[in-house]
């Protein structure tokens, strides 16, 4: 069901939020904290204000309030920007403040040997005194906690989303990269979701831990290509979407050791030509998706700002607002083209979300409720 945003009276509809979360709100404003991004991919909120932004071609910048983006920061891996990989997401540690800690996804790999999806932990310092205000931080310790097997050719669909539980599990999202049988064959890391503890180590109740031959990092599978990741904030469940292909993008609810049907089921077509693939949009033993868009509006990040589910829109250049009424789910659309294509949403408070739009002036905007600052 859509909708449009035709008033400062719908406006207030919809941000008016659950009763614990109810906000008076006259208007929405938003602001271009800078535009000079390039092909910005992920976005983290650190302490002091400031912002910790992923760039597809490989480099980690800090952005202040005023827009004021960084030399790169120094320590990273080596990246492969190829196809559609590059340095990927970025997330805070739940304990940051504590220990420093951030996770880093990103492609790794040669021509020759393959690329995949990689996973580091690391530590962000402070340059030493008297470095160059331009050049504020570093990573050191490094650790590799993840590497997605096996190694491909080609730059398609590597997944590559980072999300935290309630729990403390790490959740890592897999594409199929462009071979559709890998994702149910639990044999491979591709067209899956992992779950690993903060550290690396394999959670003792993942579901494939004790099959032989399977890989036991995997949480689910059945994916195609998986782009946005959150945390219910209530339930705890991890939620995320997925590109289909020709129509048939989803919204799932991630459920240990489920499989989610690609491509033996979907509501997408096959490209051109439009011919079904595999069985149609059912089969006895594979999750149905909470939510699916036909035609396609190529989801990317994702997060919850109450009870509505924000998506960024890469094909459509908008953002998707979505309500659960029971057992099927109200859509709103804003922002149609208005800033680009929305690579990355995330909510820093009640009142607060951020959107990064893929562009090679990328943008940083952020959208506040009337009762922001």
């Amino acid at each position: 069901m859509k909708k449009t945003l035709c008033s400062l009276f719908s406006v207030f509809l919809f941000f008016s939020l659950s009763a614990n979360a109810s906000l008076d709100i006259p208007s929405l404003k938003t602001t271009v904290v800078t535009d000079q991004l390039k092909r910005p991919w992920s976005l983290a909120f650190l302490p002091n204000g400031k912002y910790l932004v992923t760039e597809r071609g490989g480099t980690l910048r800090v952005v202040d309030k005023d827009g004021v983006i960084s030399e790169p920061v120094q320590g990273l891996p080596e990246i492969a920007a190829v196809g559609q990989g590059g340095l990927l997401d970025v997330i805070l540690h739940p304990n940051f403040k504590k220990n420093n800690l951030i996770y880093l996804s990103y492609v790794s790999g040669t021509r020759s040997n393959g690329f995949s999806t990689e996973v580091i932990r690391a530590t962000l310092v402070a340059s030493e005194q008297g470095a160059s205000q331009s050049r504020p931080y570093r990573i050191i310790d490094s650790k590799k906690l993840f590497v997605a097997l096996p190694k491909v050719k080609g730059g398609r669909h590597f997944g590559g989303r980072l999300a935290f539980d309630k729990k403390g599990y790490l959740f890592i999202s897999l594409g199929d990269r462009g071979n559709r049988n890998h994702s149910q064959d639990i044999k491979t890391h591709h067209g899956s979701v992992i779950r690993l503890a903060s550290d690396g180590q394999i959670p003792q109740d993942n579901p494939f831990l004790n099959r032989d031959g399977a890989r036991p990092e995997i949480y689910s599978y059945g994916h195609r290509n998986v782009q946005g990741l959150a945390m219910h904030p209530r339930s705890g469940e991890m939620w995320s979407n997925e590109h289909g292909p020709q129509g048939g993008d989803e919204i799932n609810r991630l459920v240990k050791g489920k499989n989610y049907g690609w491509p033996i089921i979907t509501y997408g077509a096959e490209y051109g030509t439009g011919f079904s693939i595999g069985r149609g949009p059912k089969a006895k033993g594979m999750e149905q998706p909470l939510h699916y868009w036909d035609p396609s509006i190529a989801p990317s990040g994702m997060a919850f700002f109450g009870d509505r589910v924000l998506v960024g829109s890469l094909k459509f250049r908008l953002l998707s607002i979505l309500k659960q009424e029971q057992n099927a789910f109200d859509e709103e659309r804003i922002f149609g083209s208005r800033f680009g294509r929305i690579r990355d949403v995330r909510v820093k408070d009640r009142n607060t979300f951020y959107l990064l739009t893929d562009a090679g002036r990328g943008k940083l905007v952020r959208v506040s409720t009337g009762n922001s600052e």
